[in-house]
């Protein structure tokens, strides 16, 4: 195999400012609540900056508003004026921001008007309007910005991404795909990978963006992407688990739904097909590190091992050890910080870490290679257990874990969320249990049927939307 060339198509333009500014392009908006929106169109002629943008020329931003909106606008803003922009989720803990501003090397903070991060010195600090202010923008393209992501988890220091524009949006559509107009929405947070690729795809081809709102209910948000007409939305399987199991998911009518951030089992995909049958449902595979990979459109878990044999759009990918290895112009740079060690692997692959298993001409994903329970030294996969128990109806969503045993190291133990809490009954319960033990048997060697199975009323999301695991 040759190293894989960066995607530039021909079309493409080296800056997000430039994407919306071209002439005869759609001029959409991002819409962030009923009394929170703007218009692209204004930001091509006002600064949200209060005057400020030539002092962040050149500066390392780091964008740690509260709501996503401030950030949004700050990325079209400062893509090709700041040397370095780093995009902040709202759930970093002051130390955790503390050390993300060390190891970029920041010397500028975007906040809102709310209390700010505590300043470091030197870091200059400056306030997002929530709305445009009304004044001529001298805008020049000087600098050749990185964008700096953040990988998620929920504790300790994530490390620092770096990628450029044309990485991440290099093979992105410039023009709206669908046959009629496009509106985009997504449960992600745009400061994470899987949200930023979906900001990207809205305005670089110009379609409108409803954002999610922090701390916004499924219903909510549901009911209000179904008013602005959403047409193409994604978000992780449990999001998607959420809002199926809930009925929320009758509040939009989509033509497009997009699933990736974890594995897409055939039951959440069947359950999406049955509730917007008129919809074309892809599951996509992604990481903040390797980039965009893949989209599978055929309805099934996993991904043809044609993928493999015959790489698509200049994506090679290969199986080492049972684990995804991708190499492609989508990838990250580098990591930022010290001892952050070697992204990717001297030929230029980079390990995802995901764990695959190839049956009948097809890969399989079954968790990630960090996950793995040893129960007597034979490999459990959580998401494997979790993939028969989901596929009861009953069922809302699962979680399944090692619990530390003084005889095998490690057993089996699963919770369950059921749909109906009604089944939790103590009447019923014992009942439906026997059952997803049986279904487990059926399907699963011995010691991947879980020696524990307890029934719970929810369990814990991340920031991005994916089962906290241990």
């Amino acid at each position: 195999m040759t190293d894989a060339a960066p995607l530039s198509p021909p079309a493409a333009v080296s800056s997000l400012w430039e994407s919306i500014v071209r002439p005869g392009k759609p001029i959409a908006g991002i819409i962030h609540g009923r009394a929170a929106s703007i218009a692209l169109r204004d930001l091509a002629a006002a600064s949200t900056l209060d005057g400020k943008l030539e002092l962040l020329r050149g500066r390392c931003v780091v964008l740690a508003t509260r709501m996503q909106l401030p950030s949004a606008v700050a990325l079209l803003e400062l893509d090709g004026v700041a040397r370095r922009l780093v995009l902040c989720t709202p759930d970093l803990g002051p130390e955790q921001l503390s050390s993300v501003c060390a190891a970029a090397q920041a010397d500028a903070v975007l906040v809102e008007d709310a209390p700010a991060p505590e300043s470091q010195s030197g870091i200059a600090r400056f306030v997002a309007m929530a709305r445009p202010v009304r004044e001529a923008l001298q805008r020049r393209r000087t600098e050749t910005t990185e964008w700096i992501l953040l990988t998620s988890g929920t504790t300790g220091v994530p490390k620092l991404v770096v990628h450029s524009f044309e990485s991440l949006a290099g093979a992105l559509p410039r023009q709206p795909t669908a046959a009629r107009a496009t509106v985009w929405s997504t449960f992600y947070d745009i400061r994470r990978f899987g949200g930023l690729q979906i900001y990207l795809r809205a305005v670089i081809s110009g379609s409108p963006l409803v954002l999610s709102g922090a701390g916004e209910s499924t219903h909510d948000f549901l009911a209000r992407a179904g008013a602005a007409g959403v047409t193409h939305i994604s978000g992780t399987p449990s999001h998607w688990r959420r809002a199926l199991m809930s009925g929320d998911s009758a509040l939009i009518a989509p033509e497009y739904v997009r699933l990736s951030g974890e594995v897409a089992d055939q039951t959440v995909l069947d359950n999406l097909r049955a509730a917007y049958p008129q919809a074309r449902i892809a599951h996509a595979f992604a990481s903040t590190e390797a980039g965009v990979a893949f989209d599978v459109n055929d309805g099934l878990a996993g991904f043809p091992a044609d993928f493999i044999d015959h790489p698509l759009a200049g994506i090679e990918m290969k199986v080492q050890d049972g684990t995804l290895w991708i190499r492609s112009g989508r990838t990250a740079a580098r990591y930022m910080g010290a001892g952050a060690g070697a992204l990717a692997s001297t030929d230029g692959y980079v390990d995802t870490g995901d764990m695959v298993e190839l049956l009948e001409g097809r890969y399989y994903f079954r968790g990630r290679k960090g996950g793995i329970i040893n129960v007597g030294g034979l490999k459990v996969y959580p998401e494997e257990v979790e993939s028969v128990l989901n596929a009861d109806p009953r069922v809302r969503m699962s979680l399944v874990k090692g619990r530390r045993n003084p005889i095998t190291g490690a057993v089996v133990v699963a919770e369950v969320v059921l749909a109906d809490a009604r089944d939790a009954d103590a009447s019923t319960a014992e009942l439906v249990k026997n059952d997803l033990l049986n279904a487990c048997r059926g399907s699963l060697a011995a010691h991947k049927v879980p020696a524990l199975l307890r029934f719970v009323p929810a369990l814990e999301l991340t920031a991005a939307g994916k089962l906290v695991r241990p």
